[in-house]
Parts: structure tokens; sequence; C-alpha cells
């Protein structure tokens, strides 16, 4: 199901130009893990994409964005970065640094620019889905155009 709903990434990739679609799901079951929501917005669970948000003992926040149905390995995610050492951001710092909730997280919008590394599987494919900002919502996009917004770069993650 398609929706237009205006959340702050919406609104950036209106003002940009970027084509892209809104998908709605619904989550009042609880089940909004990235292949469930895939089920739900009818797309590969290796499509549906999840933003992570990692802090560096050197670099300080990095944000990784990898298929949802795969872990973050953080030994590769270290190496992207240039940091010896990075663990998961704790759920309670992620709001007040990027915006946004868990569940909810996008790596486009937040409050401050953090360098941004996307899986390079994601360059094979014509589109991606990630958050559109906000649980429930889905915004497909095309990979080059990720990058472009966001000053992202491909990297080996998972």
């Amino acid at each position: 199901m398609r929706i237009k709903q205006k959340t702050n990434v919406v609104r950036i990739l209106e003002a940009q130009g970027i084509k892209h679609e809104v998908y709605e799901y619904p989550i009042d079951d609880g089940r909004l893990d990235a292949v469930s929501v895939a089920g739900k917005v009818g797309f590969d669970p290796d499509r549906v994409f999840k933003t992570l948000v990692t802090i560096g003992r050197k670099t300080g926040v990095n944000v990784f964005v990898i298929p949802g149905n795969y872990e973050l390995d953080l030994k590769k995610a270290a190496k992207a970065a240039q940091d010896k050492n990075i663990e998961m951001l704790k759920s309670k710092e992620l709001l007040p640094l990027t915006g946004y909730i868990h569940g909810g997280c996008s790596p486009i919008g937040m409050k401050k620019e953090y360098p941004i590394f996307i899986e390079e599987v994601a360059s094979q494919y014509a589109h991606i889905a990630i958050s559109a900002g906000k649980i429930g919502l889905q915004v497909k996009i095309c990979p080059a155009d990720l990058i472009m917004l966001t000053g992202g770069k491909y990297a080996d993650l998972v």
C-alpha cells in the first residue's frame, strides 16, 4: 500500500527533487523487524535496509545502513569508519543524537551530519527501502540517490 505522509525524510526528498515512493505498513501486530516489514510492504527482504547508529572510540557517531535480514559486522564497520573499536549506540541516546527513535531511524534528515556507510550490495539494486523516519513508514529510493543526498559511502558491512 502506498501512501503520502509528510515526514522530515519525505520533505527532504521532495525538496531535493529525488524520486521516491512512500509505503505505509501496519504496526499494531508488533512485528517491526525488517523481514516482517518487507512482507508488509511487498518487498524482497534483501532490499529492506535498516539504519544502525554506532559510537566509535576515535570517530564518534557513525551510521550504517544494511539489509534488514543481516547483522552488522562490528569489525567491518570499524574498518569502514577507520576506527579500532565501534559499538552500538544505546537506544536512549538515539533520539537526542539523531532525532529518531528505534524502529523509525533513517539515514536522511538526522539532527547532525554523521558519516554514513551503506552496505555495498545496495549498489546492485535499482531501489531499496529505508525508514521514512517514522515507525510504520518506508521509503523506496535509488541507492545512488541516497549516497548523493547523505554523502554516504558504500562499504562491506555484513
